[in-house]
């Protein structure tokens, strides 16, 4: 049996690689599944929301082992496996999935009924998410592989695009997702609030929906000059200009067709001196006074139901001040919930092979080392305009 080693969230600020158990057939209450897969990681990227553990923001104990975003070759099938052989290199959407209960036959794998006894929807290393090992680490189980996996076409293809690739388990379908829900098609005029990884990921998704005009806003400046150089219109709601205001400066009227939050529960307020508070319904009801009369807004910004972290006793129970009756008088549609990466998977993958979407260069990519993990942490934490990739076996080529 071989080692292992994962990162372990240790406390509010602090992560740590530590030797965790080989993954075993076995589900996270000890029985035992020939559904599942054990894959070698080739790939698995550090994302905002487990940032939000890591800060504190969230219910997650200590030691919990981190990394839903994950891509990986199976090296180990349960018996009853039949699609999948040992050597493939998969694609492991973040939602866990039986493929077999109502939500999952409706496409809605991001609220699967059976994979966590306590509430709708599992994932790989995330609190009260059914308690699946994370795959920030060198191996990991999934199960339902037949379901759950996508298997990459060409291994040599495959592996010559994984930066690229390494961001369909999540980040990619996320920022898709939003895009989609925003009701985003040719000639619309889209705003996208957050520069993250997330919002760069909405940015190109919109790109390639054929939106006319993307407008990409943040509190933090450092964030914007990557997607101006990529050629996006932006927005820096660190100045005093409303977001109305700056987004007229682009399109000479003050509202937009689609609107995507990519921001979450963390967000900041807008102005010099907002931006230095937290204000967690900023971003929504900032959305609304500038999306259009029947616009619709996506919501792929992660929201909880409970943040001990939070501003104020309501935002602890996930309560916001949202200006729902602005939202009512303008007929607005929103989207909101974990993406249901299945449904847009494939479809992403060939965009990449295709060359239709770089997403690597325009989420900024960093590749590093599993020992680099604490690092590559800090480093997203304090704002870094990066996406941190983490290569547990020195797969991915220079």
């Amino acid at each position: 049996m071989s080692g292992n080693r994962g990162v372990a969230y240790i406390g509010p600020g602090k992560v740590e690689v530590q030797k965790i158990p080989y993954p075993k057939l076995e589900d996270p209450r000890g029985r035992k599944i020939d559904h599942g897969v054990i894959l070698r990681v080739v790939s698995t990227n550090i994302c905002g929301s487990d940032q939000h553990m890591v800060r504190g923001r969230t219910t997650a104990p200590a030691g919990l082992i981190l990394g839903h975003e994950i891509t990986g070759e199976v090296i180990e099938a349960g018996s009853d496996v039949e699609m999948l052989k040992k050597g493939d290199i998969c694609s492991v959407p973040f939602n866990v999935a039986c493929g077999r209960c109502r939500t999952c036959k409706e496409q809605a794998t991001g609220v699967c009924l059976t994979v966590n006894p306590s509430r709708a929807g599992g994932a790989y290393g995330y609190v009260d998410m059914g308690g699946w090992i994370g795959g920030q680490a060198e191996y990991v189980l999934v199960p339902y592989a037949d379901f759950n996996l996508l298997k990459f076409p060409d291994r040599d293809q495959a592996m010559a695009k994984i930066r690229d690739l390494t961001c369909l388990s999540d980040i990619l379908p996320t920022g898709y997702h939003g895009a989609v829900t925003a009701g985003v098609r040719p000639g619309s005029t889209v705003y996208i609030a957050g520069a993250g990884p997330v919002g760069l990921a909405a940015a190109a998704s919109a790109r390639l929906l054929g939106a006319a005009a993307v407008i990409i806003g943040d509190v933090n400046p450092v964030r914007l000059k990557h997607p101006q150089d990529l050629g996006y219109l932006t927005v820096d709601l660190s100045q005093d200009a409303s977001l109305g205001e700056q987004i007229a400066q682009h399109l000479r009227v003050p509202e937009v067709d689609c609107a995507v939050d990519a921001v979450g529960f963390e967000a900041r307020g807008h102005g010099h001196e907002g931006a230095q508070h937290e204000a967690p319904a900023t971003v929504l009801n900032s959305l609304m006074d500038i999306t259009r009369a029947a616009g619709k807004i996506g919501i792929p910004g992660l929201y909880v139901t409970d943040d001990p972290g939070a501003v104020d006793p309501a935002a602890k129970r996930g309560s916001l001040s949202v200006r729902f009756g602005l939202g009512w008088a303008k007929s607005h549609s929103f989207f909101t919930g974990q993406t249901p990466v299945m449904k847009y998977n494939r479809d992403l993958m060939q965009a990449i092979l295709w060359d239709r979407i770089k997403i690597a260069d325009t989420v900024g990519v960093e590749v590093i080392t599993l020992d680099e993990a604490p690092k590559g942490y800090a480093e997203f934490d304090a704002g870094a305009p990066k996406k941190f990739v983490i290569d547990p076996h020195g797969l991915v080529p220079a």
